[in-house]
């Protein structure tokens, strides 16, 4: 097998790409990642530069790891700030790094792109032995692999080399309900209650509230997304990592794979939430709205998709990054896996005596959230 690097998708055409991305991750494809390249949210001064490893095998592409140098932390969502500040306590420069995941996009999705006929695990292995030949050649402290399916986990531990690591988040797993009544019918009483006094919250606005895809935006729609982007960016204090040409040729390029929940007046966008939809997976990104109304967050990005989720058989529903306010709304918290290799033997030790006290406290976060979840237990009411 030959391995090689590219600086980004354009290298390999978007058939023999996406012939490896699977069937559930729209941000592995190659219309996602060219769209984040061409338009400049990732490269150029964003400080992530594509460094994809590529394995052939007889002269066809057998695997890719869309891999990126980074210079900074921003945008990764796995944290790893302190161990930054530790490596430079040690003298030991902590970046560049390189990262294997999605730009800017906290969903479990694949790393380990495979040809389905080829040889997984050799292919795996070459990936992998890939990228630790870019982090020497390009003198990059670490590797950071984020937001792995539980099966890719296993697969790079099966490597040897890379630290495990286990953060959580909240998502909707669908448990065979029949609509979303029968999912609320799981509530305790209380949380039913609950519940339904939002969703009629959000009703009684006047507001023309509902969920389409991509394909049935306008133009002045997408615009409109862009500017509820920008404006939740500012509100919470954070740079807008997307540049207005993603917007555009997201509309172009991935439509299809776009789930607007959306708020209307008169015919016009009042609030949106962004979400991303691929065989059985169902993933919430972005929020924004320029008329403020009360649960209407609540329902755009949650109980619409929801209600989308079990309608369609969709098996599952992650409705983005942190908030704890998610889970008496159904979203539950979830093992999110990662995997590190770590150059420097002196913070590579120190990690590795961090992370089973850090997944210990984890789970135990993960145990006690869940007793806060709204969903009834045995006879209970």
């Amino acid at each position: 097998m030959k391995v090689t690097r590219v600086n980004g998708v354009a290298a390999v055409s978007a058939a023999t790409w996406d012939s490896l991305a699977g069937e559930d991750d729209p941000f592995a494809e190659h219309a996602f990642l060219s769209t984040l390249e061409n338009s400049g949210s990732v490269g150029g001064d964003s400080g992530w530069d594509a460094e994809h490893v590529l394995v052939h095998d007889g002269g066809q592409l057998v695997g890719a790891l869309p891999l990126y140098r980074k210079q900074h932390s921003y945008g990764e969502y796995i944290f790893d700030f302190a161990w930054a500040n530790a490596s430079s306590r040690i003298g030991a420069p902590y970046y560049p790094k390189l990262v294997g995941m999605t730009p800017l996009t906290p969903a479990t999705g694949t790393r380990l792109l495979v040809h389905p006929e080829a040889d997984r695990p050799a292919v795996v292995r070459a990936l992998l032995d890939g990228a630790v030949a870019a982090a020497e050649a390009l003198r990059a402290s670490s590797i950071h692999l984020n937001f792995l399916s539980a099966r890719e986990a296993e697969d790079v531990a099966a490597h040897g080399g890379f630290l495990p690591r286990t953060t959580h988040q909240f998502h909707f797993h669908n448990d065979g309900y029949r609509d979303f009544e029968d999912f609320v019918a799981r509530f305790r009483s209380s949380m039913r209650k609950k519940l339904r006094k939002e969703r009629r919250a959000v009703t009684d606005s006047g507001l023309d509230v509902g969920v389409c895809t991509g394909d049935a935006l306008s133009a002045e729609d997408w615009s409109l997304l862009r500017t509820f982007y920008l404006d939740t960016c500012w509100r919470k204090g954070s740079e807008p990592y997307l540049s207005e040409r993603f917007f555009t040729l997201l509309a172009e390029r991935c439509a299809h794979r776009v789930v607007v929940g959306y708020a209307r007046r008169n015919g016009s966008l009042v609030a949106a939430s962004l979400n991303f939809e691929k065989g059985k997976h169902l993933y919430g990104r972005y929020w924004g709205c320029d008329e403020s109304h009360e649960m209407l967050h609540f329902e755009l990005c949650y109980y619409q998709l929801i209600d989308r989720a079990i309608t369609r058989g969709l098996t599952r529903f992650e409705a983005g990054a942190q908030g704890t306010h998610k889970v008496r709304r159904g979203l539950m918290p979830s093992a999110i896996h990662s995997a590190h290799f770590i150059r420097n033997p002196v913070l590579r030790d120190a990690v590795a005596d961090y992370l089973p006290r850090e997944r210990a406290g984890v789970l135990h976060e993960m145990e006690a959230l869940a007793e806060h979840g709204p969903f009834r237990r045995g006879d209970e009411e």
